[in-house]
């Protein structure tokens, strides 16, 4: 364990990551981990400074929260998950002092309200609407295909069907025809729509203090839902610049003055970029686990500097690299999901695990046979990471992966 400095902020870590943990673990800055009560036992056992609290949906039992760690002499509350980040909006309001870190925080939140937002601010963004049924699912199919100009027997344009507060993949939908909407129940709604946008679609992790951009990074995804890698090709670094005052319009439009975003935007095959949607919290797929390989620095370490408001400028200058000239090579993962109904074995492709790329694996073998069916994107059964140095074979290899049974 490292020493902790006193000179230092005191963070709050809302949500349970062993791997934050250890991160805090070897950091200098003293911590207190917020989470569910399930977590009490470990903590205790594994001397984890620990405060036991239920995230559901945002109450007027935030105040209480930001009481208890006032007290305790916390100066940041910082979210891990998408389920943690109202919290931390509502907590840092009252450590702060700042009732605009709430009403922030909940733009974050809902996809809805952070479309608006940016496109009140001048980014461009897709057709979206918000839908209380499948009726209105069924009626924004037809508009987009309307407005479209398809006739009579020709295939829809797609349109995606998007969970309000949830993050990444989960409640996304393609839907391409009305029965697509039939399958869709009531407890998913009320829900975002959007239009499809052809396009390279990529995301980006940028650490924010004084406004400024600390450090960015570009994920490039190679299929979305499951492969990403870092750094990103050179095709896709060229944008650096443009994506770069994109952020900063993000920076300007969401008044962010620290902490930390993870941004979607899509580039269509006329050069203009369109935002997506943007999270206040760690990105999934493991990104924070990919940079560390690739650049070397922990990107949970780089998150409690960015929202501590004692951390300086030469600190934080001193810590970050600098952007893909510092990378030794490129990361990236893969997540597997079984491509047959019914599965009884883990076995790992022997052109994939002989490959010069192949780093490691977090699969497990099945517990049931029968695999059940996808829903939207569902969720991947676990990754397989990669590391090398040439961007475009990790690309195609990342590709490969997709016709490949991890499962048997």
């Amino acid at each position: 364990m490292t020493d902790k400095n006193s000179d230092k902020g005191f963070v709050a870590i809302l949500g349970w990551s062993l791997r934050c943990i250890d991160a805090l673990e070897k950091f200098d800055r003293r911590y207190v981990i917020v989470a569910p009560a399930w977590a009490e036992s470990y903590a205790v056992e594994h001397d984890i400074p620990f405060v036991s609290w239920d995230f559901e949906r945002l109450n007027d039992r935030s105040f209480e929260l930001a009481t208890t760690l006032k007290d305790m002499g916390v100066d940041v509350a910082i979210p891990l998950f998408e389920e943690t980040v109202e919290w931390a909006g509502a907590v840092n309001s009252v450590l702060m002092k700042n009732p605009r870190l709430l009403g922030q925080s909940m733009l974050f939140r809902d996809k809805s309200l952070m479309k608006r937002r940016a496109q009140l601010g001048g980014i461009r963004v897709g057709i979206f609407e918000e839908a209380m049924d499948q009726t209105d699912v069924i009626r924004f199919l037809r508009r987009v295909n309307q407005t479209l100009l398809k006739l009579d027997g020709d295939p829809n344009d797609p349109i995606h069907f998007k969970a309000f507060d949830k993050a990444g993949c989960l409640g996304h939908r393609v839907i391409r025809t009305a029965d697509d909407v039939a399958s869709i129940s009531d407890d998913e709604f009320p829900a975002l729509l959007e239009s499809h946008l052809d396009g390279w679609e990529f995301a980006v992790e940028a650490w924010i203090k004084d406004g400024k951009i600390q450090f960015l990074n570009i994920s490039e995804y190679v299929t979305l839902g499951y492969s990403v890698f870092v750094p990103a090709t050179p095709e896709l670094e060229q944008w650096r610049g443009r994506i770069t005052q994109e952020i900063e319009k993000l920076i300007d439009v969401f008044d962010i003055d620290f902490g930390f975003i993870h941004p979607e935007y899509f580039v269509t095959s006329d050069g203009t970029m369109y935002f997506g949607e943007v999270a206040y919290r760690p990105p999934g797929f493991n990104v924070f686990e990919l940079l560390e390989r690739a650049y070397g620095f922990n990107a949970y370490q780089a998150l409690v500097l960015v929202f501590d408001p004692k951390t300086t400028q030469d600190e934080l200058d001193a810590f970050f690299p600098t952007p893909v000239t510092d990378a030794t090579g490129h990361a990236g993962c893969f997540g597997v999901y079984p491509r047959r109904r019914v599965v009884s074995n883990l076995e790992i492709p022997p052109q994939t695990e002989s490959h010069p790329y192949f780093d490691f694996h977090e699969l497990n073998p099945p517990h049931a046979q029968k695999v059940t069916k996808r829903t939207a994107f569902g969720t991947h059964w676990g990754l397989v990471y990669f590391y090398g140095e040439d961007a475009v074979e990790m690309r195609d290899l990342l590709k490969a992966q997709e016709e490949l049974d991890y499962y048997l």
